[in-house]
């Protein structure tokens, strides 16, 4: 039971995107929901009809399901057509395969890649330049899924069918191709977790994207904490034994040519017998 739940909480649980409404109305709440999330997600869009005219990811997100629809009815060149259209017109290419869910923020989108596999969750965040690749020739799951309220920073590429959990952030310029926590930050080239937040709210997310740990700077100074604590004990040892840090360093060196001489020494006594039989 304990290691069920441990797997349950430290696992990438990605939840499944929402399926897209039925009918015209349905269309219309979809569109709705989809100006209202480019404007909660940039504070750049003050209108309606500014997110409307001048959002290319928001055009690739329409123009994608329109193509997935047709994908999903076996019209597969109709809806190739259709997003090659897209990808001249906004510079995000979308498979119309791929599986998209609801409030999905695509900002600015240029150099967008989203694979035939690849799934999406509600509430998501793409900035520009981010891949979701393959890595397989194979006609399989290929690509990645992503969880519920992600944010993936510029450039970043997840490769493979790996899963990025509920509520995580990659961070600009990151290669991801392991599975990633729930509600966990990764970051670098190959991608490695970094910081996790157990007791995170999934839903939208969080737009200070630019706030991630720095694993070298905590690598630095873990190595500088541990320099000084080995300064302090030989501090401590050298008022125990009441010798200057001099003659410390004189006897340390006398002991290490000590260590060289006997080696020497020995050396040539094992090499004299064989001269001797020679």
């Amino acid at each position: 039971m304990g290691k069920d739940r441990d797997e349950e909480t430290q696992g990438p649980r990605t939840t499944p995107p929402s399926p897209q409404r039925t009918g015209l109305s349905g269309l219309i709440e979809d569109t709705l929901e989809d100006i209202r999330a480019v404007r909660r997600g940039d504070p750049a869009a003050r209108t309606f009809a500014e997110v409307i005219a001048t959002y290319p990811g928001l055009h690739a997100l329409w123009l994608h399901r329109v193509s997935h629809q047709l994908w999903s009815r076996g019209h597969r060149l109709t809806a190739r057509m259709i997003s090659h259209y897209s990808r001249h017109i906004t510079g995000v290419e979308i498979h119309p395969g791929a599986v998209i869910g609801r409030r999905v923020f695509i900002d600015h989108g240029m150099g967008v890649v989203i694979g035939e596999t690849a799934v999406v969750g509600d509430d998501c965040l793409i900035y520009k330049g981010v891949v979701l690749g393959g890595t397989t020739l194979k006609r399989t799951k290929r690509h990645p899924t992503i969880g519920q309220g992600v944010t993936i920073g510029s450039n970043a590429c997840i490769l493979g069918a790996v899963e990025i959990g509920d509520g995580a952030r990659v961070g600009s310029g990151s290669v991801v191709v392991k599975d990633v926590e729930r509600c966990a930050t990764v970051v670098g080239i190959p991608g490695r977790v970094v910081s996790r937040e157990m007791e995170k709210t999934v839903g939208y997310p969080d737009l200070a994207h630019d706030k991630l740990p720095d694993p070298m700077q905590r690598i630095v100074k873990d190595l500088l904490d541990h320099i000084d604590r080995l300064g302090n004990r030989l501090h401590v040892l050298e008022k125990v034994v009441d010798v200057s840090p001099e003659e410390l360093a004189e006897k340390l060196e006398r002991y290490e040519n000590q260590d060289v001489l006997e080696q020497e020494f020995l050396k040539a006594y094992q090499d004299e017998p064989s001269k001797k039989t020679g």
